[in-house]
This record gives structure tokens, C-alpha cells and sequence, in this order.
């Protein structure tokens, strides 16, 4: 009992931090001409933390939030796109980051067996967040031909991107997460 409580406290926790990262300009972090978004850290940590279900319900609010900020403002990408197929511009909020908390856990999975165990977290953070990054600009790329819209025009966009941002976040995400994984399981066992 004492363990489904402390598992539903701490996705709560994460699902709020997401949230708020989300809805305000904490989840940016500026690096001169771009930013790069932390919101995909509390679901690799939740996923890293509590396992498989937890991430993928973190993972469904990181995609509802993403959701809700492109319905009250889209991007100059993303805009036409919602214009076009709402349907297809809320998929591409949502599925990548189901998708996050899979390849998070699973690449956990993998390399925790091996030469590789000891750097786990921040591959399996690093995964996450290229994850994120890759299937929500492709699948940006495959919905905007579905639609009938010119993808060539943000061809470029979407690349430099991706290379650029997803690159950063990444990196960051490898930082962040062994550090904060490893202060909330010490702070656990002492509880």
C-alpha cells in the first residue's frame, strides 16, 4: 500500500512539474537564437523512477499540455498545419510523447545489463529526448504532405531544428536526469 501511494505522489508531482514547465516559461531555456524545452526531462524521470505506466501517463500530460499551448498559440510551423487538419496537429502533440517514456525505459532496460550500466540514466535520458525530438518534427514533415501543405519551405526549418535544438535538449536531458534521478532515490531510501 505504502509503495502505490508513494508511486501516485510522486507521478502527481512530476504530472504538476510538466504542467507547469508547459504552461510557463520555465520549461525554456535560452541559448541565444534558440530555445530548448526541459518538458520531456519529468517524463524520462518518472519513467526512470516509477517504471513503464507512470511515464506513459507523464507522457500523456506532456502531450495534453503541448496540446493546450498549441490551441492557445500555435507556432509559425505548426499553424498551418492546425489550420489545415486539427486532428493531424494534435496527434503530432501527443504521440511523440507516448513515445518518449517507451524508448526511455526500454533503452534503460538494455543498457543497464551491460559495460554500459553506470551511464544507463543519461543514454536512456538522452534517447528519450532525441525520441521526442525526431518523431514530433518528422511526424511535423509526414502530416504536413498528408494535408496537402508545401513541406519544402520548412524542410530547412525543421532540420536546422532539429539538429540544433534537439541536439541541445538532448545534452541537457543527459545532464539533468542522472543528477536528479539519483538525489530523489537517495532522498527515497531514507524515507
Amino acid at each position: 500500500m505504502e509503495r502505490s501511494i508513494r508511486r501516485f505522489t510522486w507521478t502527481a508531482i512530476l504530472a504538476s512539474l510538466t504542467a507547469l514547465l508547459g504552461m510557463t516559461p520555465l520549461g525554456l531555456i535560452p541559448l541565444g537564437f534558440i530555445n530548448v524545452t526541459i518538458l520531456c526531462v519529468p517524463v524520462i524521470l518518472g519513467t526512470l523512477l516509477l517504471g513503464l505506466r507512470s511515464g506513459l501517463l507523464l507522457g500523456a500530460v506532456f502531450g495534453a499540455v503541448s496540446t493546450a499551448r498549441m490551441l492557445m498559440g500555435p507556432s509559425a510551423l505548426v499553424a498551418p498545419l492546425l489550420g489545415a487538419d486539427p486532428l493531424l496537429a494534435t496527434a503530432m502533440c501527443v504521440l511523440p510523447r507516448l513515445l518518449i517514456p517507451v524508448s526511455a525505459h526500454f533503452a534503460r532496460l538494455t543498457l543497464s545489463r551491460g559495460k554500459l550500466s553506470g551511464l544507463s540514466a543519461a543514454l536512456a535520458a538522452t534517447l528519450g529526448s532525441l525520441t521526442n525530438t525526431v518523431f514530433y518534427l518528422g511526424l511535423m514533415l509526414v502530416f504536413y504532405s498528408m494535408a496537402g501543405l508545401n513541406s519544402a519551405p520548412v524542410l530547412a526549418l525543421i532540420l536546422g531544428t532539429g539538429l540544433i535544438a534537439g541536439g541541445a535538449e538532448a545534452a541537457v536531458a543527459a545532464l539533468i536526469v542522472p543528477a536528479i534521478l539519483a538525489a530523489i532515490q537517495k532522498m527515497m531510501k531514507r524515507a
